[in-house]
């Protein structure tokens, strides 16, 4: 007899690129088998209804901060596995910019271990690339692999040193470890609170301009190049960046690409009111650099969509906003706020599916993210339709400095599922 029955639902199939009608069988925690041909549906020891709302692969982030160690007050890994669940994320894929850094296997055994003490989802961790991010000297990558490390990254410290970088590069390729570089010429990009333009020059802004992107990535093309190592931009963000990141896929290299949903659905405009909720990093974009990520995520060039969740507490947002901290919480608001994309006709819900889930998952060396039998049965039932207005006082995370506070928004996360045990569901 299968242990959970999914029936009555839409299936967002994103390896498929298909939105069907059928039911899913669960049995040991994972998938074992789905029926949308009419089939009479299995006996099940428990069965869910979806009433024709849509069932889809749990969420893999890539990019997700926690604050522990050192910051626990602004977010611990209760708190953001409770924001994941309620958000329809089943995976988060953490960073390392903690204090501090994760760069040794004693820091990375004791955030696995509050990971899974804690957590209601699956938390895979990333490690620093360099010891206490400062882009000096490389961490010990095997070791950190060996305790369990999935890919490795300085985040927004970029190591501006090339031989150290290449090193680095090298031997994590070496290792078949997954490197995660953020794209920015960081002398460019310092102290930029906005995107150069008319826009930043009225409101007074210290800006940058989307040159300094186009810049980073070519300098991470060019050592992928030279040392032939995995590799994947955390956040392409500017439509110059675009035609290096084709010509590099052309070329064979082993690199992919990821984008912010505040980027996808956000631009420059958004901080006309000096709201620092809106300021993160890379900062908002033109409206035309949004409209070419959307583009690029449809196509495929731009292959993940993560939250890149960073949560804020109120006294560093609570500032102007050029001294104010970047960064916002996105690990509830990563579902709805991509509903945008769909119901204005950008992303279709399989190829959303395919950034938020298939992707990553792949990336990753997973087998969460699809709709598969033999997949874990990672789940999340969702009604993309479901309008409602978002208020950062109901969001599961300690900090709550989300820009869509205030926002009418459509989609709402009905249960959550990891390993097909419920860890979420709407009351």
């Amino acid at each position: 007899m299968t242990d959970l029955l999914f029936k009555n639902a839409k299936l967002v199939d994103p390896e498929a690129g298909t939105v069907t009608t059928g039911a899913i069988a669960v049995s040991d925690g994972q998938i074992s088998g789905i029926i949308t041909d009419g089939s009479d549906l299995p006996e099940a020891r428990e069965t869910v209804d979806c009433n024709r709302k849509h069932l889809a692969p749990g969420i893999v982030d890539i990019g997700v901060k926690v604050c522990e160690p050192g910051e626990r007050h602004k977010e611990s890994f209760g708190s953001a596995g409770l924001a994941a669940a309620a958000g329809g994320v089943t995976t988060m894929v953490t960073r390392p910019d903690t204090d501090p850094a994760i760069d040794n296997p004693e820091t990375l055994e004791f955030v696995i271990r509050r990971a899974r003490e804690a957590a209601p989802v699956n938390v895979l961790p990333m490690a620093a690339l360099t010891k206490g991010r400062l882009g000096r000297e490389m961490t010990e990558i095997s070791f950190l692999l060996d305790a369990g490390a999935v890919a490795f990254t300085d985040c927004d410290n970029v190591v501006t040193d090339h031989k150290v970088f290449g090193r680095a590069l090298s031997y994590a390729r070496s290792l078949g470890a997954l490197v995660l570089g953020h794209p920015q010429d960081p002398g460019l990009s310092a102290g930029a609170a906005a995107t150069s333009g008319k826009f930043a020059s009225l409101r007074g802004l210290p800006a940058v301009s989307p040159m300094a992107e186009r810049m980073g990535l070519d300098r991470d093309i060019a050592m992928i190049e030279m040392t032939g190592a995995r590799y994947h931009a955390d956040q392409i963000t500017a439509a110059r960046a675009l035609p290096p990141l084709e010509r590099a896929k052309a070329n064979g290299f082993d690199i992919t690409a990821g984008t912010s949903i505040h980027h996808l659905t956000l631009n420059a405009l958004d901080v006309a009111d000096y709201r620092t909720f809106f300021k993160i990093k890379p900062p908002l974009r033109d409206e035309e650099d949004r409209l070419a990520m959307a583009e690029a995520v449809q196509s495929g060039l731009i292959d993940v969509i993560s939250s890149m969740h960073t949560p804020q507490d109120e006294e560093s947002k609570r500032l102007p906003f050029e001294a104010a901290a970047s960064g916002a919480v996105a690990l509830e608001t990563l579902l709805p706020a991509a509903m945008r994309l769909f119901h204005a006709d950008q992303i279709d819900l399989p190829t959303l599916w395919r950034a938020m889930s298939l992707n990553p998952a792949k990336r990753l060396g997973l087998d969460s993210g699809r709709l598969a039998v033999g997949a874990p049965a990672d789940l999340v039932v969702f009604d993309p339709h479901a309008p409602f207005v978002m208020d950062r006082a109901t969001l599961q995370s300690k900090s709550r400095n989300t820009p869509f506070d205030g926002a009418r928004m459509q989609g709402k996360v009905l249960q959550t599922f990891v390993a097909g045990r419920s860890v979420y569901q709407r009351s």
